[in-house]
This record gives C-alpha cells, structure tokens and sequence, in this order.
C-alpha cells in the first residue's frame, strides 16, 4: 500500500508543478512597437514573477482604429525553456505578423503558462 501510495505520490507530482504559476505571475514589460520597410518590430520583456522556473507564452493582438482584433498570434518567448524566478527574457515576435496599413494598436498579454 506504502509503494502504491509513493508511486501515486510521482505521478501526480509533476501537475501540482504545472498548477504553481499561472499567467498572472508573469508580466510583459516595456511593448514597444515599430514599422519600418512594411516590416514589424514588435519587441518587449517578459518576467518571471513566481517562486518558480516556468515559461510563459504571449499573445499579441493587432487591432483596428475602432479596435476589431486584425490578427491575433502567440509565441513562447524563451522557447522550451524556463525562465528563473524573477529573471526576464527579450522578445520580438514582429515576425509573426504580416504589416496591414489597418493595423492601429496591438496589445501582449500572457495567455499560457507551463513547466518544461
């Protein structure tokens, strides 16, 4: 019953891990957007602010002068990595995006959060 108990104990171990951070832990700090040559540079941080290592991937929206969502993409900013507690990863997703002169905002938010 012990062993049952201990091998219920490592399967479920890595959930509780997945469950600690969530998207409000993480911040998108310093968004800067520019367009040059018909190309976007959609650039930012993005912080770390749980107790542990987890990725967090971003979600970024162009928007209309009435602000109508254009386009919507997500990205994982560090990848299959995680990101230390507190550290901070730069990121440019303006790759993502193919320029329309419609486009008139974009906002980045934090849509996912998982342990790698």
């Amino acid at each position: 019953m012990k062993t049952l108990l201990a091998s219920a104990l490592f399967l479920f171990a890595p959930l509780a891990a997945h469950a600690a951070c969530s998207p409000s832990d993480f911040a998108v700090q310093d968004f800067q957007i520019s367009a040059s040559s018909g190309r976007l540079s959609l650039k930012g941080q993005l912080v770390n602010h749980c107790a542990e290592a987890a990725a967090a991937q971003i979600s970024i929206q162009a928007k209309d002068s009435s602000g109508r969502v254009l386009v919507s993409k997500k990205g994982w900013p560090a990848g299959t990595a995680n990101i230390a507690p507190g550290q901070a990863v730069d990121f440019d997703l303006g790759r993502l995006f193919r320029y329309s002169s419609e486009m008139q905002s974009f906002t980045a938010g934090v849509a996912n959060v998982r342990t790698w």
